[in-house]
């Protein structure tokens, strides 16, 4: 059941109802934690908690409270949930690297982003959804008061691409795009951001609705911005099945986005 658990996310990540998933997914999520408390040190529940709280926190209460334009009470408690969630995950994820590498922490890796050279090709799940779970989280706060927190979010994106840089179709280019999009007074790169972005079209093959979400929401209003949103709502989804919820989701947001700036 353990096992069978641990590979439910690749059945969400094909679905086609983005609300029945939204139903369903508290449920699966809090039978995995409670086998987690039989099997602590299961790797394959580690990371199916780890990604699943991740995504769920994204796509039902991250994206959910961008949407809440009309209603700020609303809007808080969605990212208020939503930092909770993500906080989760990242200790889920946390753990997860710590099964075969116990020297791996957050306070090892805010110290010296070094302790990660130990990490292989197989711990690229792991890198991935801790970094991009903390990232979330830290781009509902305060970038300059936690910038120490964004050095270990890097790196962690970093060594994951290092290892394997076209993990699924380009995900990881495409959180970096978030990263890359920040100013640069917290180290942010505009060109960094564009050269992550067209990497991401390019490993999958220009199906991927959040890539271009992603390096829309980094740019000021304007004709660009534009152009990219609608181009993310133009990708058909049936292309990619196994991205199809996140397509969903991204495409949910990029219409909410556009909407807003008519």
């Amino acid at each position: 059941m353990a096992s069978a658990l641990a590979a439910s996310s690749a059945v969400y990540d094909s679905d086609n109802d983005p609300e029945f998933v939204r139903a369903a997914a508290p449920s699966t999520l809090k039978t995995i934690e409670m086998l987690l408390s039989q099997s602590p040190n299961h790797a394959g529940l580690l990371l199916a908690a780890c990604s699943g709280f991740t995504q769920y926190s994204y796509g039902f209460l991250h994206v959910e409270s961008a949407l809440q334009r009309g209603n700020a009470d609303a809007a808080r408690e969605l990212r208020d949930r939503a930092v909770r969630m993500y906080q989760r995950a990242r200790g889920y994820c946390l753990r997860g690297l710590a099964v075969n590498h116990a020297r791996i922490t957050q306070p090892s890796i805010m110290a010296d982003p070094a302790v990660l050279d130990v990490t292989s090709a197989e711990d690229v799940p792991f890198l991935y959804w801790t970094g991009a779970a903390w990232g979330a989280e830290l781009s509902l706060d305060d970038h300059l008061k936690r910038i120490g927190e964004l050095v270990a979010v890097r790196a962690l994106l970093e060594r994951a691409k290092a290892l394997d840089e076209g993990w699924q179709q380009g995900a990881i280019y495409e959180a970096l795009i978030a990263i890359d999009g920040l100013p640069r007074l917290v180290g942010g790169s505009p060109q960094a951001a564009r050269a992550d972005f067209s990497r991401a079209v390019e490993l999958s093959q220009g199906r991927s609705v959040f890539a271009y979400l992603a390096m829309a929401i980094t740019l000021p209003e304007g004709a660009e911005r534009r152009r990219l949103l609608e181009q993310a709502v133009a990708i058909d989804v049936q292309k990619s099945p196994v991205r199809r919820l996140t397509n969903l989701i991204a495409q949910r947001y990029a219409r909410a986005l556009l909407g807003a700036e008519r």
